[in-house]
């Protein structure tokens, strides 16, 4: 009778799990099924369907549902599984685990001046060491009160580095945003400053700190959003996976959930795809564990 129970339940539910709870064994279990009826073996790969499901079902909730079949499958091998994308897509769908769909975004950028900067980044989106080329930009939050966040990205690591929040979009959001990324990597004089064509990063008083620190300035062609892409993809999946899921009340819940995404779960937690995916923070350390210091010259 035992287990009758266990092989009609196997698909959703392990073959390990049932025989604890039953206080049977995994062995007795098999050698049971062949004695009565042959047909009730179940094939390895019927089995090892059961374990990635019964594995789905735990890793969906711990990503919080933003994870789709290309991650999912990541995990999955990380953890030792033996699984492609479209098994494992076949059977996310199975179980109705899908990842959130995504939105359209709002217009933050105001290009009308004659101040912007030439595009140096030219679209050249891979960097080969952190703190040489930042990309930032602004995007709208839904709440009841108008919010704007402000963000750096270092395009080596695809780490936030900078972030700011205000309920305006006044040239004072994006000067915190980079104030920040600067006191936190403290990078050296050339780095490439990238943005839209936005009026606060055309400001003087933005332009001050860049020249202050050194650092180059590019802006994308104007109505272009390509030109900076990895920060569009970003805003992306902050939405798709945070902001529309639920309803910000306040200022402070907005700020605490953004600052809780960004810093503990994109930068330290989050699978990127173009990282090889590493997570942000993981992928700067492999970086710098790589980079070797010039050798002091001691005299002789």
């Amino acid at each position: 009778m035992k287990y009758q129970f266990i092989l009609e339940r196997h698909v959703r539910y392990s073959t390990s799990a049932q025989c604890r709870v039953l206080r049977v064994s995994r062995a007795g279990y098999y050698q049971g099924c062949k004695q009565h009826d042959r047909s009730c073996e179940i094939p390895k790969r019927q089995r090892e369907n059961a374990e990635l499901v019964r594995r789905l079902r735990v890793l969906y909730p711990q990503y919080r549902g933003r994870y789709g079949s290309p991650r999912m499958t990541r995990a999955l091998q990380q953890e030792g599984y033996r699984c492609s994308r479209n098994r494992v897509a076949r059977l996310m769908r199975q179980e109705g685990l899908r990842a959130r769909a995504k939105r359209k975004f709002a217009v933050t950028t105001h290009s009308d001046h004659r101040a912007a900067s030439p595009n140096l980044l030219n679209r050249n989106f891979t960097v080969a060491q952190p703190n040489r080329v930042w990309t930032c930009d602004i995007t709208y939050i839904p709440t009841k009160q108008d919010e704007y966040v402000a963000t750096v990205m270092d395009l080596c690591t695809r780490k936030i580095v900078g972030l700011a929040m205000r309920d305006d979009l006044s040239q004072q959001l994006v000067i915190d945003a980079l104030r920040q990324a600067i006191d936190r990597q403290r990078p050296e004089a050339g780095l490439l400053l990238h943005s839209d064509r936005g009026v606060q990063y055309a400001s003087d008083a933005y332009r001050t700190i860049r020249r202050e620190h050194g650092f180059r300035q590019s802006m994308s062609r104007k109505g272009n959003c390509w030109d900076n892409a990895p920060m569009e993809s970003f805003f992306k999946t902050l939405k798709v996976e945070l902001v529309y899921p639920q309803r910000f009340e306040t200022h402070e819940h907005a700020k605490r959930a953004i600052f809780e995404y960004i810093e503990i779960f994109y930068n330290r937690q989050r699978m990127h795809s173009a990282l090889n995916f590493q997570t942000p923070d993981a992928f700067e350390a492999i970086i710098h564990q790589q980079i070797i210091p010039n050798p002091i010259e001691l005299p002789v």
